[in-house]
């Protein structure tokens, strides 16, 4: 089922796990699986392969499995920063094959010793590319704090925008920490015509190097009520993981309250937090499907 359709009827809620390293043991993430189709997400998304390169195969192998294993839709992720096209003509070739529906289409981050060796610039050109030789359903990611490489919010919306148009069906934010940053994304991005879904991209933060590596690689602004909580409780390991799920919580809370289009949950595989948070929550989201029906 392509992930666009789901929001017709209600709020969306879907997680993202990633695939295990060449090395590790391969069961773990299936156990996690197991016990995240508990929960009965509206999709699952899987990131192109810790440590990239021949390791994406196991996102097509893990998101196939999602759909007939678990029986869960699932979203592959695919960045093209250092793919040429014979290489991104393969692996949708092998998606497909595979039963995949759904493609995350992504730039991929630049590191500081490469800036990209294929023949995609951009996120759109890997959008344009896809919608011009495949019928995928396509998400794609966008920055309610604006790209750190862009110039700006509005030049930021722009090339936005721009994505849609090359074809994206269905927007997922990075992770933010002050709900106001999204509501404001939001109500410019409609303003300037965007009218596919727009999933908000929720990270529950549990240890201090976690959000110091997303501060350094998306630019998100922590907002004074988060820094409070880091600087208590990042001595008391279980104190913080607990205080970083009861802060998703509430900022899930008021974005359903909002009427948002979904909730994406970035569990960086662990299932004990989804749990948590989606027990949490539950009851607000069918709430919110019975007020849409």
């Amino acid at each position: 089922m392509r992930t666009a359709e789901l929001f017709e009827s209600k709020p969306v809620f879907s997680l993202e796990v990633f695939p295990p390293k060449p090395d590790a043991d391969e069961s773990v993430i299936y156990r996690t699986l197991e016990e995240l189709s508990d929960i009965h997400p509206d999709f699952i998304s899987v990131t192109f392969g810790a440590g990239g390169g021949k390791n994406g195969c196991k996102t097509i192998q893990i998101a196939s499995d999602i759909q007939n294993r678990y029986g869960v839709e699932s979203v592959a992720h695919l960045p093209c920063i250092n793919l040429t096209e014979r290489q991104a003509d393969e692996i949708l070739r092998r998606m497909h094959e595979n039963g995949i529906e759904n493609i995350l289409a992504l730039r991929g981050d630049r590191t500081d010793d490469m800036e990209g060796t294929g023949d995609f610039r951009h996120a759109s050109d890997l959008i344009s590319f896809i919608r011009n030789n495949y019928d995928f359903n396509i998400l794609a990611a966008c920055y309610p704090e604006k790209h750190p490489e862009s110039s700006g919010a509005a030049d930021d919306l722009k090339w936005l925008k721009y994505k849609v148009e090359c074809g994206a069906d269905h927007l997922i934010t990075q992770l933010f920490l002050d709900n106001d940053y999204f509501y404001d994304f939001y109500e410019k991005s409609c303003i300037a015509g965007i009218e596919v879904p727009i999933e908000a991209g929720i990270m529950p933060v549990t240890n201090k190097r976690q959000i110091e590596r997303m501060v350094k690689l998306c630019g998100v602004q922590l907002p004074k009520k988060f820094v409070r909580i880091l600087e208590k409780y990042e001595h008391n390991e279980k104190a913080l993981r607990d205080a970083g799920i009861a802060y998703a919580i509430d900022q899930i809370t008021d974005l359903i309250a909002e009427g948002i289009d979904g909730i994406h949950l970035y569990t960086m595989n662990n299932s004990y937090i989804a749990h948590r948070i989606y027990e949490a929550v539950q009851s607000l989201i069918s709430v919110s499907t019975c007020a849409a029906e």
